[in-house]
Order: structure tokens, then sequence, then C-alpha cells
């Protein structure tokens, strides 16, 4: 029909902490949704997977980002930009980006990550 049913799961270390609302019908989600969670000092990586609810099977992967902890250290500061969706089905094909704003807040004593899914495509 030219258009999907996505959502996003958000995994920290494999483990599934957020599940989105299903947006219907849309090529270009906007969720606005905002979650916190507590990251541990040891966490390896945040995977974002985009999702295509389907009724009557089993729910599609689109693709998915992932921001490791070496990519943080490279960004102290923060980033922001669009990151292209990988492969989780190497026999599906991947189209798709996500613009992410990341950013490092707070000194070592209590830093927190904020990370913002601004735009999907």
């Amino acid at each position: 029909t030219g258009s999907s049913d996505p959502y996003c799961i958000v995994k920290i270390d494999d483990e599934a902490i957020i599940r989105t609302a299903t947006v219907w019908k849309t090529l270009s989600p906007f969720w606005g949704e905002e979650y916190e969670v507590q990251l541990q000092p040891g966490f390896h990586s945040i995977s974002i997977y985009v999702m295509d609810e389907d009724a009557l099977s089993r729910d599609d992967v689109i693709g998915k980002v992932c921001i490791t902890r070496d990519m943080l250290a490279e960004h102290p500061k923060g980033y922001s930009g669009w990151m292209s969706l990988s492969v989780v089905d190497p026999d599906e094909e991947v189209q798709g980006e996500i613009h992410l704003q990341v950013e490092v807040l707070g000194s070592q004593g209590g830093r927190r990550l904020h990370c913002s899914v601004l735009e999907a495509r």
C-alpha cells in the first residue's frame, strides 16, 4: 500500500526496555514520546529497532540504529545527525534513516544520557 505502521523498540545491551506507540499508515512517523532510563556504567550499546506492525502475521523489522559506548566517547559533547538504518534480517532490503540527537549531560559523578529521535524517514 506504500505505507507502514511503524513503532520502535529500544534495547540496552539486547534487553528491550521501551516500546513506542504505533503510528499508523505512514513512511514519516512522529512519536513525540519521552522516556527516562537509567544506564548502568558498564553498558555497551543502545539499539533502536524500527518495526512495522502487522495484524495478520509477525511484525517486520524495518532496520535498526545502534549507539555504542565507543561512539559516545568519540562525541563527548554529543551527536546530532541522520543515521541510516542497518540490516537486521539479511534476506530483507533496508531503506530509511533516523535523525538522532544524543547528549551526555552532567559531570563524571552524575552523568546522564539524553537521546532524542527527532525524525524518521
